[in-house]
C-alpha cells in the first residue's frame, strides 16, 4: 500500500484552509452587507480559490481538498485506502485552521453574524433537512463528475484547464444553491467554521448530501466511461499522470 508523502498531506492542508479561509471569509464579510445579493460574489470566490489551488496543487496530491472528492476517488479505485484516510484528516485539520485564522482575523461582530460562513439550511425558503440533503447530493454530483471528467480521467484537460473547469462548476453550483443551503459540497468547508464557531445543528446535512452525491457521481463516470477502458488490456502502458494515483 503506497503511502502518501510529506508534500501531499501538506498540499491537502494548505489548500483546504485557503477554500475555507478565503470561501467562509466571503460569506462572513459580503453576507451581512449585501444579503441576497451577497452569492454572486461568494461563487466567484469559492470558485476563483479551488480553480487556483487545484492549477497550483494539483500535480503534487491531486487537488482534492474536499473528503467527498477523495472517497470518489476511492470508490472508483483511485486512490489507496491509506493515502484516502490521510488525505481526509489534512483536509479537516486544512479546514478547522482556516476557519481559526478567519475567526482571529475578523471581528466578533462580523463573523459572529454568520458562524464564520458556516453553510445553513434555509428553512425560511420551505427548505427542510431532507430537501438541504437532496440539493446538496444533486450539486456535488455535478462537482464530482466534473472532477472526473476533466481530472481523473487521463482523457481529461488537466494539465490545462482542470482548474479551471472546477472552479466553473462550483461557482455554478453555489449561484443555484447558495441562497437554499449555502451550496458547501464539502463536509471539511463545513466542518472547520463548524468546529470553530460551535455550531453542530445541521452538520449531518452536509455529511451525507455530499457523500451521497459523490458516490453517485463517481460509480456513473467509472461505469459508463471508465470501466471498459480500465479492464481491457493495453498494448502499451499508459502515459504518466500530472498526480498520483488519479485527482
Amino acid at each position: 500500500m503506497q503511502r502518501p508523502t510529506v508534500e501531499q498531506v501538506v498540499a491537502e492542508f494548505v489548500g483546504t484552509l485557503a477554500l475555507v479561509f478565503i470561501g467562509a471569509g466571503a460569506v462572513a464579510v459580503l453576507g451581512p452587507q449585501l444579503g441576497g445579493q451577497a452569492v454572486v460574489g461568494i461563487a466567484l470566490a469559492h470558485g476563483l480559490v479551488l480553480a487556483i489551488m487545484v492549477s497550483n496543487l494539483g500535480h503534487i496530491s491531486g487537488g482534492h481538498f474536499n473528503p467527498a472528492v477523495t472517497v470518489a476517488v476511492w470508490v472508483a479505485g483511485r486512490i489507496g485506502t491509506l493515502r484516502g484516510l490521510v488525505y481526509v484528516v489534512a483536509q479537516l485539520l486544512g479546514a478547522a485552521a482556516g476557519a481559526g485564522l478567519l475567526r482571529w482575523a475578523l471581528p466578533e461582530t462580523i463573523w459572529q453574524q454568520t458562524a464564520l460562513g458556516l453553510p445553513q439550511v434555509n428553512a425560511a425558503a420551505g427548505i427542510s433537512d431532507g430537501k438541504a440533503v437532496l440539493l446538496e447530493a444533486v450539486l456535488t454530483f455535478f462537482l464530482v463528475f466534473t472532477v472526473f471528467a476533466a481530472a481523473v480521467d487521463e482523457r481529461g484537460a488537466f494539465g490545462k484547464v482542470a482548474g479551471l473547469t472546477i472552479g466553473l462548476v462550483l461557482t455554478m453550483d453555489i449561484l443555484v444553491g447558495g441562497p437554499l443551503t449555502g451550496a458547501s459540497m464539502n463536509p471539511a468547508r463545513t466542518f472547520g467554521p463548524a468546529l470553530v464557531a460551535g455550531e453542530w445543528g445541521d452538520f449531518w446535512v452536509y455529511v451525507a448530501g455530499p457523500l451521497a452525491g459523490a458516490i453517485i457521481a463517481a460509480s456513473l463516470y467509472w461505469l459508463t466511461f471508465l470501466r471498459a477502458r480500465e479492464l481491457a488490456p493495453s498494448p502499451e502502458p499508459a502515459p504518466a499522470r500530472l498526480e498520483p494515483e488519479g485527482r
